[in-house]
């Protein structure tokens, strides 16, 4: 088969090629000339000493040998063998036309298609596409559901395509020809690390993953060994470390001839269907009001009745500010709560402090959860400080590992339990010896059960991961109270995992404006099981409160996220002086400003993976970037550097090492990661390298505003990114950026030492349109926002907790007097920013905004398909109640309210017909529907700012909305509702008073 010259899928397996013979070159095998390497992803070739004679060499090592000096060849004329996705045209011949008209024409969607078809079936074909069937597609998700029965049936099959590609993937990464090197572990436990070769895999190595080492070889009997990886691969090199659970025949005296089979577990899988069917058939699982609130029905606001203290700060912990006693305050009186903490905003203090409250509340044990080991530890840390008693479960096979908190870990608290002579005696043995008898084997196993139950009923808090709720030895115990903290990075079905263990007060903490959880099937992802929780409940119109200041950041590194992402609401807890690098003489274009974008034109290339990209050019200037900031006193601990792209995080680690200007070991301990593995940490200084650079084939993922916003808000000092403005400006997001950094005087270009401001010029930032509402201006929620100074408590209301932004458009936080902290506090943001288009306008009846300042509504998708948006059952009639369950009559029935009689969807479906400038405004905060406060027609400080960013501004007499007779509507309704909370509280009302969670 002759090979095509396009490349047009880049997923494929396959990455050696030979030329077809009757091609320019003839029947030619693509190879290193020095090392002999056939992947075609990382070949290229440098002119030889014959003008007419080429040498193929590999990117990595080869191409970047000294040695290659002596040979007049230079190095700098290396080029790769594929650009822009095609093979050089001297290589492979381009098809003529009437070619093209002959040959059968596909498209870049069916080579996709088939590329996944044959991860489960290597020989098929095309004609295989087209049989019935094979475009089926999985239910999508609900935004509501009528029982857990739907809710199971919905997402149980979609947990199970995510297993069945999850053990593919990893059952497929098999590698031969391992060399191992042994060694004996602190508890006497054998360790074999070996170097694994880098796979087109989707599958990242974790701790705690299993492993099977084989031997193949003849100078030992084959061996087979279980292990779970306690090492991974990092600056320092790229070995692999397993603790083998059973060492005994193993062939420690071989080195090689050992085949490393990825074992597949389905542990975290099996929980989440449990879960499911729990949640479904087990009325005890959850309560009634968070069943129905997790299903999207109507209920009746609750908000309990406690003795609440007067300082909500814990000890040992910062002083809260007043958006966050105002979350902590909501979250101990209310059955569910959302809380939304952008970066830097000290939501993990937040966090801890809720849980304080709940544990001194004497409700029981508090059960707090996330989705990663990391942000568990960080939670369970600050959670300790406060004097709690802590247990910090583990799986079993992450107990060897190490951790900031792995003394508050339950296997290592029973080991030091008081009047437990016994289990350490056993303890003991049995790391001295590796195993025991099988009677010591029985009483050991039964004594270390009693002393976890023990550990466990004692504790104020248990933390684990989500999947780790579903953990046996939680099995008996109920959590009336249940934190997930990072909840936006969880699947809906893994944050379920601990909500069944008997929720009755639940706290969900995240940001949607930031990354969501990763979901590997496509089929899986597309029908929603992408979305989480927390972004499903913001659409229901579950609003959360949202922290609103930040901590981390530089005051000028904060506005650019602040006024694009959160609506202009985010203060500044630190000002420009606290963030100043002492006795660091870097060159910033701006000294006021520590960012500068630096353009870089260098040309992408395909990473050797063949699914990845990197920049060499640019990968060169961040190393130059780190070197000057390494040479001017920063420490190496300070720098993050971070990229979108795996292929270029790799080549950066290799280029550093071994062509950086200084001591190999000082980059050793420069962070370099992926963007979306840096969500949640932050660094001193940033280095972000965007890596796209071509004419045509776009920017990828950049494209996502979510992971701008993660990159641009991880530095608290100083960002500089790296990239090519005149492929960025393409996209809208990045257009608004890089508008932003040239008005700033910051877009720079030329030597590090010698930066100059850029002359390039960008399309115009073009005004965000809104399709769901023709004829109605766009309006940013921040100008929204900032229309309602005049309400009591907003942030824009200057009378006291902060102040007018300086003359540089930046608002700096200032605590507010005590004797105000009672008073009504108003959160005036829009909780559907940057929910994906197909997910935010399934909200357009659950939020109380007018649809005129929606943002992101360029297109409508059947997101959720077959339903309507407003309301669970489209048939309803007046005064009738919203059908319930087969299982009605228990204590799930009854809590679903009808509104006086009448559902949520006929009531908007009896004024859809009407103009919404003419729909009332309910008290209480129920449906702002028409128009805003006094003071709309005058300019807000600070709306510079905004412009800056690209955020339209207004002509409030162009709107209809802004009408002089409905303002003077709004100014009554609004004098007349003390608790008044920024007329966008979707569901508030005041419901029912409980003395405890129901």
């Amino acid at each position: 088969m002759q090979i095509i010259s396009k490349i047009m899928s880049l997923q494929t397996f396959l990455q050696e090629v030979t030329l077809h013979r009757d091609g320019p070159l003839g029947e030619t095998v693509l190879e290193c000339y020095s090392c002999g390497v056939r992947n075609v992803f990382v070949l290229g070739f440098i002119p030889a000493k014959a003008d007419s004679v080429v040498v193929l060499l590999c990117r990595q090592p080869c191409a970047a040998q000294s040695s290659l000096k002596d040979m007049n060849w230079d190095i700098e004329q290396w080029k790769p063998l594929i650009a822009d996705r095609c093979f050089l045209s001297w290589l492979v011949r381009s098809p003529s036309e009437a070619e093209q008209m002959r040959a059968r024409q596909l498209t870049a969607q069916q080579l996709n298609r088939l590329e996944e078809m044959w991860k489960e079936k290597p020989e098929a074909s095309f004609e295989d596409l087209e049989r019935p069937g094979v475009d089926e597609e999985p239910q999508h998700v609900l935004l509501r559901y009528e029982d857990g029965y739907q809710y199971q049936n919905i997402f149980g099959p979609l947990v199970k395509l995510e297993a069945d590609y999850d053990r593919r993937v990893k059952e497929a990464q098999t590698q031969d020809n391992v060399h191992v090197r042994w060694d004996v572990g602190l508890n006497k436990k054998t360790v074999a690390y070996f170097s694994l070769q880098k796979t087109d895999s989707d599958m990242k190595l974790m701790h705690g993953d299993e492993l099977r080492l084989r031997y193949l070889g003849e100078l030992h009997k084959p061996w087979t060994g279980l292990g779970h990886v306690i090492k991974l691969p990092d600056n320092y090199g790229e070995e692999v470390g397993i603790e083998l659970k059973n060492s005994n025949g193993a062939p420690t005296e071989c080195s090689t001839n050992f085949v490393v089979d990825f074992v597949w577990k389905s542990t975290s899988f099996d929980r989440m269907q449990s879960a499911l069917r729990k949640f479904a058939v087990d009325e005890s699982s959850v309560s009634a009001y968070i069943y129905h609130r997790l299903l999207g029905h109507e209920v009746e606001d609750v908000v309990f009745r406690l003795h609440l203290p007067k300082h909500f700060s814990a000890p040992d912990l910062p002083e809260l500010n007043r958006s966050q006693v105002f979350a902590v305050k909501q979250a101990v009186q209310r059955p569910l709560t959302l809380i939304q903490g952008p970066p830097g905003t000290g939501k993990t203090v937040t966090s801890a402090t809720i849980v304080y409250h709940l544990a001194k509340l004497g409700s029981g044990p508090v059960l707090v959860c996330a989705p990663s080991n990391i942000a568990v530890d960080q939670l369970t840390e600050k959670i300790h400080r406060t004097g709690l008693k802590v247990v910090r479960l583990c799986a079993k096979s992450r107990e060897a590992i190490d951790s900031p908190v792995s003394f508050l870990a339950l296997h290592n608290q029973v080991r030091c339990l008081e009047g437990a002579s016994e289990l350490r005696k056993l303890v003991q043995l049995k790391e001295e010896v590796g195993e025991l008898s099988q009677g010591d084997e029985k009483r050991y196993r039964m004594l270390k059960r009693q002393a976890e139950r023990e550990l466990l009923e004692a504790a104020d808090v248990l933390a684990c991961t989500c999947v780790g709720a579903g953990d046996v030895r939680l099995a008996r115990i109920k959590f009336a109270s249940i934190l997930i903290d990072e909840s936006m990075q969880a699947t809906e079905p893994e944050c379920m995992v601990p909500v069944v263990l008997g929720a009755r007060q639940l706290i969900l903490v995240g940001d949607h404006c930031q990354l969501g959880p990763v979901v590997m099937c496509k089929p899986a992802a597309k029908a929603g099981l992408s979305q989480s929780l927390f972004e499903r409940l913001v659409v229901l119109g579950i609003r959360p409160f949202r922290l609103e200041v930040q901590y981390r950041m530089h005051p000028r590194l904060s506005e650019f996220p602040s006024n694009f992402f959160y609506e202009g609401s985010l203060q500044n807890g630190v000002c420009a002086e606290d963030r100043i690098l002492r006795g660091v003489d870097f060159p910033w274009p701006m000294p006021d400003r520590p960012m500068f974008f630096y353009v870089t034109l260098g040309q992408e290339e395909i990473a050797g993976s063949g699914t990845s990209y990197l920049n060499r050019t640019e990968a060169s200037n961040v190393e130059k970037i780190a070197t000057r900031f390494l040479r001017s006193g920063v420490k190496p601990e300070q720098i993050g550097i971070i990229t979108p792209y795996e292929g270029q995080r790799a080549y950066l680690v290799q280029y550093m090492q071994h062509q950086g200007s200084l001591h190999a070991k000082l980059y050793q301990d420069i962070e370099i990661a992926s963007v979306d593995a840096f969500q949640g940490r932050e660094k001193d200084i940033i280095i972000m390298s965007c890596v796209r650079s071509n004419e045509n084939q776009g920017i990828g993922f950049l494209n996502d505003p979510r992971r701008l916003n993660v990159a641009m808000t991880r530095a608290r000092y100083g960002i500089i990114i790296v990239g090519n403005p005149k492929v960025l400006a393409k996209q809208p997001v990045w257009n608004h950026l890089l508008h932003f950094y040239k008005e700033n005087h910051v877009l720079t270009e030329g030597a590090l030492n010698n930066l100059k401001e850029s002359m390039m010029q960008f399309p115009k930032p073009k005004k965000p349109i809104n399709s769901f509402n023709p004829g109605q201006h766009f309006m940013s929620t921040a100008v929204y926002d900032a229309r309602q100074a005049m309400v009591p408590g907003s942030v824009y209301d200057r009378s006291g907790g902060g102040q007018p932004p300086n003359n540089n458009g930046i608002s700096t936080y200032i605590p507010r007097a005590t004797a105000n902290v009672g008073d009504p506090y108003s959160r005036l943001h829009d909780p559907i920013g940057y929910i994906a288009p197909e997910r935010a306008q399934a909200a357009l009846s659950a939020m109380p905004v007018p649809l005129g300042v929606f943002m992101n509504m360029t297109h409508v998708p059947p997101r959720f398909h077959g339903q309507q948006p407003q309301g669970l059952h489209s048939n309803s009639k007046p005064n009738q109640r919203p059908k319930e369950s087969a299982r009605a009559s228990g204590p799930r029935a009854g809590k679903v309210s009808s509104k006086g009689g009448s559902s949520l969807f006929t009531q908007s479906l009896s004024q859809n017909t009407q103009d919404v400038s003419t729909q009332p405004f309910s008290q209480g905060g129920m449906a702002l529907t028409q128009g805003m406060s006094q003071g709309m027609s005058q300019t807000v400080s600070g709306f510079g700012a905004l412009s800056q960013s690209g955020l339209s501004q207004l002509d409030p007499s162009q709107d209809p909305y802004l009408s002089s007779d409905y303002q003077s509507q709004m100014d009554g309704l609004l004098s007349q509702d003390s608790t008044y909370q920024g007329g966008r509280s979707a569901f508030f009302r005041h419901g029912s008073q409980f003395t405890q969670p129901y």
